[in-house]
């Protein structure tokens, strides 16, 4: 099982500026499209998908702020977030499911709450991309713990 993923692993969550995603600010910002999608990291999903960190941070209590788009089929691993996740849903059809409850089809417009420390995963319907924005706060210099492949 992986613990903590420090941000700073991710390409698209490097908080040693060199790429253009936009630190917490302390004033209103622009976050322009475009400016940070890069491929989504191995490890985490069962297939290659697309991200794009909004706003990144390492500091407790600030927000990650992720645009991501995953192919036909592809999920994330098992994970949870310190602090919960907003999982706002954009495009296509998407599956979510926390453990030990249903596996649960999303669409555009929703919007998922998973509770701090819940165990759970999501992804593409295998007919269907899934772009969503997810929303999760930073505790312990992390903002996500990722386990083990989804089976089944």
């Amino acid at each position: 099982m992986r613990h903590g993923l420090d941000p700073a692993e991710l390409p698209f969550m490097r908080d040693d500026g060199a790429d253009e995603t936009v630190r917490v600010p302390d004033a209103m910002a622009v976050i322009r499209a475009g400016k940070a999608i890069t491929r989504g990291p191995a490890g985490i999903a069962s297939g290659p998908f697309w991200a794009e960190t909004l706003v990144a941070s390492a500091r407790d209590g600030d927000p990650t702020v992720v645009r991501a788009t995953f192919e036909p089929g592809v999920a994330s691993h098992w994970h949870s977030h310190p602090l919960g996740q907003v999982l706002y849903v954009l495009t296509g059809v998407g599956r979510v499911q926390r453990d030990g409850g249903p596996i649960e089809e999303v669409r555009s417009g929703d919007c998922v709450w998973f509770a701090p420390g819940e165990r759970h995963w999501h992804g593409a319907a295998p007919h269907s991309l899934f772009g969503y924005v997810s929303i999760q706060a930073v505790q312990g210099g992390t903002a996500a713990h990722w386990m083990e492949p989804v089976v089944g």
